[in-house]
């Protein structure tokens, strides 16, 4: 049975990356979208392509709506309609709110918001009339429970929970499935600014006592978007250790 194409944003990542291996080296198509990163894509894409996985890379802003299109239209005619939708894309940023600039707030929403809304709209057509689509958001558990100087990253991750649960309602009856992952502290370059006094305490504070890795994340992911989890949308699902419980 032909396996359906991936689509994975920020697929150039530390968590995007870990997604993008797991479901290409199960046997998927997929397409690893970035922005900046074109030779950390370009490494991934040949070392899976070694393992003859099939990997097509986009470059695109998800910022920008007509970006997005040209995105699709790129996909869809090399390879055809996206199955399995992962929205990872983002930034963090630490920072007083008081010193937070307006710019940097809008940038903050635009690429987490805006970049899940272009991609879902803009792919959502072909799962409507296929009656199957999986969608997958990425949010983080700050944005259940909200972090310390990151209020603007909070604040966005947590409007993609909302976003996810509120479209799980709408596209259920079309026989799409959109549930949300709550990653807590993964090691990834994301979070390397962290020094090792916090990272120590962040550890102790996790009741496994262990630090997560973006292998966790990329299997929680695979799962959801199997036939394993075809009764399972609308959750948001935490990654953390039992840091937030």
């Amino acid at each position: 049975m032909k396996k359906e194409i991936v689509l994975v944003t920020g697929g150039a990542g530390g968590i995007g990356a870990a997604i993008v291996e797991k479901f290409a080296l199960a046997g998927h198509p997929v397409v690893l979208q970035y922005f900046q990163s074109k030779e950390k894509a370009e490494n991934i894409a040949a070392k899976l392509r070694k393992q003859n996985a099939q990997v097509l890379l986009v470059q695109a802003d998800l910022r920008q709506q007509t970006e997005v299109e040209r995105m699709v239209q790129e996909v869809e005619t090399q390879w055809g309609k996206v199955g399995i939708l992962i929205n990872n894309a983002g930034i963090a940023q630490q920072k007083l709110f008081t010193d937070i600039t307006a710019e940097e707030w809008h940038n903050m929403f635009a690429v987490h918001v805006d970049g899940a809304f272009y991609c879902t709209q803009a792919f959502l057509p072909a799962m409507i009339s296929a009656k199957n689509g999986k969608i997958i958001f990425i949010s983080s558990m700050w944005g259940q429970v909200g972090g310390s100087c990151e209020v603007h990253y909070s604040a966005a991750k947590g409007a993609l929970q909302a976003m996810s649960q509120a479209l799980a309602k709408e596209l259920g009856p079309s026989g799409i499935r959109v549930n949300c992952v709550a990653p807590g502290f993964i090691q990834t370059a994301m979070n390397s600014q962290f020094d090792t006094e916090t990272v120590n305490m962040l550890k102790e504070e996790t009741p496994l006592g262990i630090l997560g890795e973006a292998q966790d994340v990329a299997d929680l992911v695979y799962f959801l978007a199997s036939e394993e989890a075809k009764f399972i949308t609308g959750q948001i699902i935490g990654c953390n250790g039992g840091l937030v419980i």
